[in-house]
């Protein structure tokens, strides 16, 4: 039996699971007076991207007289797995192959939750959002809030394998979860239409520290000084794994025609895969003779500082939920041109500039409009975009958020 047919059969077979409200025999709630609230997060892997740092920022902003919490790899952790230890916060990892599953890892995670007996389980992403489901209800009914981080499920950017577990995910979604939890109103809707209950959407959006990523004068000279990059050179930035979905292709192809018309302009992009050992990266600009002018630097753990070195943020996506680098960029103070995906114009509001997706001449346009507004006018931007992220979008907000959400879930199961 191949993966697909796997995760199909899983969905179908376990839809004896089914647990309305009156089922759930978890019987703590927030006002329990034998200690804080046990929730247990179970995510597919702990690297440096959406998901997982938004975990880690959730978990180091929860209250936790009135929460603990634990962490659940399926595969192998990434960078995030210390983090998370670092705030004491227990990490347990299944060791499981990427995008493999079989009976014995869902027993081996039913496992795990009995031991750790939870009062709540919340997942991350399909793989873990099907397989913790399935654990949940195989451990004594225990609660399940799921969590989706994509905007979308378009074929021409999404692996078969991921939509099948997508697809079994929606089947089951009006049995397995008690909640889901979206990043984004686009990812809600999409999901919606993909077969997903909406009755059982809630949207709260991802949530951005205030503290870690603010103004760093002193950064704008450092980085340059680091990079190569004359200090008084107007420096665009990036900050995206290499992957189609976030359109480094598109990036480059505005960023050649913005050349044309300023050629002192500098590009620092920085993410998983991003780097001069890209073929498909360096060529690009090589080709153009314009490699100069870009500083591919990889996986960095300084992106605060380089956000704060930037004049320009950009997200140059073709498909987005509700994007960790703008909301970053603008706390540092950074005006910011997205493309009009996901929730990204809801995000900047009107303190940036939104244009559609694969348009490079558009993007183009819309850095030259920055570029000639001039610095003052940027600083106006970026002070109103710190000022946006301030009011709506402090992580101290959306963690009580998720907070509320949890002390629901908890009190519709013992009513």
């Amino acid at each position: 039996m191949n993966k697909q047919d796997y995760w199909g059969s899983a969905a179908l077979n376990s839809l004896h699971f089914s647990r309305s409200a009156s089922a759930h025999l978890g019987q703590a709630s927030e006002s329990s007076e034998s200690g804080p609230v046990r929730v247990l997060h179970i995510i597919t892997g702990l690297q440096t991207g959406g998901a997982g740092m938004m975990l880690y920022k959730l978990l180091a902003h929860m209250d936790r007289r009135r929460f603990s919490n634990s962490v659940i790899s399926l595969i192998e952790p990434g960078a995030v797995g210390p983090m998370l230890e670092s705030l004491n916060i227990p990490v347990t990892t299944l060791g499981m192959k990427p995008s493999v599953a079989s009976p014995i890892s869902i027993a081996a995670l039913a496992h795990h939750i009995r031991q750790s007996k939870p009062d709540l389980i919340q997942t991350w992403m399909y793989h873990s959002d099907l397989l913790g489901g399935i654990a949940g209800a195989l451990s004594g009914h225990v609660p399940v809030v799921w969590n989706i981080r994509r905007g979308s499920l378009n074929k021409d950017v999404t692996k078969p394998a991921t939509r099948w577990v997508a697809r079994a995910c929606a089947l089951l979604a009006s049995n397995l979860p008690c909640r889901i939890v979206c990043c984004s109103e686009a990812a809600a809707t999409r999901h919606a239409e993909f077969g997903y209950p909406r009755k059982r959407i809630t949207i709260i959006p991802n949530g951005f520290d205030l503290d870690s990523f603010r103004p760093e004068a002193e950064a704008r000279n450092e980085i340059r000084d680091e990079f190569g990059i004359p200090r008084d050179a107007l420096v665009i930035g990036l900050v995206a794994r290499f992957h189609p979905t976030k359109g480094h292709a598109n990036f480059l192809k505005a960023a050649g025609l913005l050349l044309d018309r300023c050629p002192d302009v500098h590009f620092v992009l920085c993410g998983n895969g991003v780097s001069w050992n890209n073929l498909a990266l360096a060529q690009s600009v090589e080709a153009a003779g314009t490699s100069a002018r870009f500083h591919f630097e990889g996986r960095r753990d300084d992106i605060r500082r380089i956000m704060a070195a930037v004049d320009i943020a950009t997200s140059s996506s073709i498909v987005e939920g509700f994007p960790n680098a703008v909301g970053e960029a603008m706390a540092c103070a950074k005006p910011c041109v997205v493309t009009d995906v996901g929730d990204c114009a809801y995000l900047v509001g009107d303190t940036g500039i939104v244009v559609p997706p694969s348009r490079p001449d558009m993007l183009a346009d819309a850095w030259m409009n920055l570029i000639e507004a001039g610095a003052a006018e940027r600083d106006r931007r970026g002070a109103a975009a710190r000022l946006r992220v301030e009011e709506q979008f402090s992580i101290d907000a959306i963690a009580g958020r998720y907070q509320d959400l949890y002390g629901e879930v908890l009190k519709l199961c013992v009513a």
